[in-house]
């Protein structure tokens, strides 16, 4: 049986102290949560990922981040490694994410390069995929996340995906208050595990697949709910303890 998992994307959000709040606030409230039951990551910005791992160590909550680059050392002024963030106790890196893919340009090749780096480092890649409102408008979303999702078996191969994570994160529901129903998100979640049973049954049924776009406690329980729906990558909601900590709890199996 898949374990759920929830992960929080800070974004380009935060400070020391309310960082410090928000992860004081997190381990009060999930106090009482064990990993058996839910598994749970923040990824902050990366200037943050030191210290935040060292405020987490030895709780049940894992530390992610963000980006990475696909390169492991060299003259590439401003980036962050898989060496890198696996010195600082990451366990999670967020790859492939629609703003990365549309802000910064990046390709399934890209992508699948950053996905090759962060396994290297024994790291666990969480892979983003999702459609634009014209791409779901035009009846095109299920060919659109199969082919980001080839694009990296056809580099990493299918034993690779095994260990990583994907998220399924329609890009017109992030940030605008918009949610995919939960019967829109378990239909892309379901193809989603088709693509992958025609590579590998095992793998298609043991992978984690995650929500992501809008994801609030009040409908997070339903959303997981559905049979393919193992989690969430909150945006938003993760900045407040509370709200956060209601999504874990809602998505305890």
């Amino acid at each position: 049986m898949r374990r759920n998992l929830v992960v929080g994307n800070w974004k380009m959000h935060g400070s020391t102290a309310s960082i410090d709040q928000l992860l004081s606030g997190l381990q009060q409230q999930l106090s009482a949560v064990s990993s058996e039951q839910v598994g749970i990551a923040v990824c902050p910005p990366s200037v943050y990922i030191s210290s935040v791992s060292k405020q987490l160590a030895g709780s049940m909550i894992a530390c992610g981040a963000q980006n990475v680059s696909d390169q492991q050392e060299g003259a590439y002024t401003g980036e962050v490694s898989a060496t890198m963030l696996a010195e600082l106790d990451c366990q999670y890196v967020i790859v492939g994410h629609s703003e990365r893919r549309t802000l910064f340009s990046e390709s399934d090749a890209d992508i699948a390069a950053k996905f090759i780096a962060v396994q290297s480092q024994g790291l666990t890649p969480i892979l983003c995929v999702g459609e634009s409102l014209a791409q779901r408008e035009a009846g095109d979303t299920l060919p659109w996340i199969e082919q980001q999702i080839k694009a990296v078996i056809a580099v990493a191969g299918i034993e690779a995906i095994a260990a990583s994570v994907i998220a399924y994160e329609p890009i017109w529901a992030i940030g605008t208050g918009k949610t995919a129903s939960p019967e829109q998100a378990q239909e892309v979640h379901a193809h989603i595990r088709q693509v992958l049973a025609a590579e590998s049954q095992a793998v298609a049924e043991g992978l984690q697949l995650l929500y992501g776009g809008s994801v609030k406690a009040d409908n997070a329980a339903e959303l997981f709910g559905k049979q393919d729906i193992d989690g969430a990558l909150v945006g938003g909601a993760s900045l407040k303890a509370e709200d956060f900590a209601a999504i874990c709890v809602a998505a305890i199996s």
